[in-house]
């Protein structure tokens, strides 16, 4: 039995193999094998618009019911997809096979990434696992969106159907153009924690909305209200992996107008990194006029420092091209913090003088910008003081105290004579 165990395990690595080595890395840093779970197959079907653009950019997708038995993340310790697509909002209980919200979250913190779409009917464990993401639906498991302003013509008996317009101004994460025709949405309301710098709300309900059950007579004030109500938010983790909320299905569905279709395409690009995804090589520091690293440097010295960013546009790395990145020189606190300049082709550099202070500091990059993976650069160098031997002979500063010295020599030389020889 545990021979023919590992003769399946050498198998399953040897057929796996080729696939792991074509998944996401930092050289291609795009998904490359989605997992779909569904509440129905025939999602497939009247979402087919929405996958079908996600496979015409090569990605693999593998569809299954959100309620099977044999659902699995991972196998041998080795995850068997780089992102998960989530159109399950009504499975009741657990997800199949041995998923759970905290099996999707170790999914996420080990850098993949995620979206998730609700809908009215929308259960406690699609419910928790937003929560565990920093959003938070209403509490009120009947509550839509509702707009007696702003709703599309389809909807006039409960107005549910609403047309969204406040989207958020980020090329990176909608793309150059922005979305061109108009958002309806269908579904729930969600909050975001303002205070977070990892939650960003892409599509917020108009000031005449509110989230409440339609039609039916209303005998509190609602809880969320006007454009303090997300529609569709997105999460970067600080591990960079990035999850797409939703609090309409409907959203990504075939029957949806043509902005619907734009904002789910470019929303995923981003979801999976094909924009906004950056790195960092050839980070490199040198005295000035100098080409090889020093182990240390001096007080006072002169240095320069450089390091290449590129970023991923889903087939190639371009030159990232910002004028807000810089670097610090660092030992406890930032002696000196300076912005960078860049040649247009990637290469950021600087000059500056090593502070006057000896220690251990540090080379820190550390870059965060709304859409973009963030980056973290860090490199220790010690700096000493002057050699005895090469401090200046004689200190400009100390002139005054030599005058001092050698007039008082002199003007006890001559008293000297004046006091022995004067009659």
């Amino acid at each position: 039995m545990a021979s023919s165990a590992r003769v399946r395990a050498l198998l399953w690595v040897a057929v796996m193999l080729p696939v792991l080595c074509a998944a996401f890395s930092e050289e291609k840093p795009t998904d490359q094998r989605v997992l779909v779970l569904l509440d129905d197959l025939a999602l497939k079907s009247s979402h087919s618009i929405f996958f079908k653009s996600l496979t015409s950019r090569g990605y693999e997708l593998d569809f299954k019911l959100a309620d099977d038995s044999k659902l699995a993340l991972q196998r041998y310790g080795e995850y068997l997809y780089d992102a998960l697509i989530l159109f399950a909002p009504s499975v009741e209980g657990q997800l199949g096979g041995n998923l759970d919200v905290a099996a999707i979250l170790d999914f996420v913190d080990s850098g993949h990434d995620l979206i998730l779409a609700a809908d009215a009917h929308t259960s406690d464990v699609i419910r928790d696992i937003a929560t565990e993401c920093g959003v938070d639906f209403d509490e009120d498991t009947e509550a839509v969106v509702v707009d007696h302003i702003n709703f599309a013509v389809q909807s006039e008996s409960d107005h549910s159907l609403i047309v969204g317009d406040k989207l958020i101004d980020a090329d990176v994460i909608l793309g150059k153009d922005g979305i061109k025709g108009p958002v309806l949405f269908r579904g729930i309301a969600h909050s975001v924690n303002a205070a977070s710098d990892l939650v960003v709300t892409v599509l917020s309900a108009s000031p005449s909305a509110f989230s409440a059950t339609p039609n039916a007579v209303m005998t509190a004030p609602p809880a969320l209200t006007g454009t303090s109500i997300s529609l569709v938010s997105v999460v970067q983790a600080r591990n960079n992996a990035r999850i797409l909320i939703s609090g309409s299905l409907d959203l990504f569905s075939d029957k949806s107008a043509s902005g619907n279709e734009q904002l789910a395409l470019e929303l995923s690009k981003w979801t999976f990194h094909e924009r906004g995804h950056l790195k960092a090589v050839n980070v490199h520091h040198q005295k000035v006029g100098e080409k090889d690293e020093p182990a240390m440097y001096r007080i006072t010295d002169q240095l320069e420092y450089s390091v290449e960013i590129h970023e991923w546009t889903g087939k190639e790395w371009r030159p990232y091209q910002a004028d807000d990145v810089q670097v610090q020189f660092y030992m406890m606190s930032p002696y000196v913090l300076k912005t960078m300049d860049h040649n247009g082709k990637g290469l950021y550099h600087t000059s500056f003088q090593v502070p006057d202070v000896y220690g251990v500091f540090q080379f820190k990059v550390e870059y965060k910008k709304l859409g973009y993976t963030s980056l973290t650069l860090s490199k220790q160098i010690p700096v000493r003081p002057f050699r005895h031997n090469e401090y200046e002979r004689f200190i400009k500063a100390a002139y005054p105290y030599y005058g001092g010295a050698f007039s008082m020599m002199t003007g006890f030389f001559v008293f000297g004579i004046v006091f022995l020889y004067h009659k």
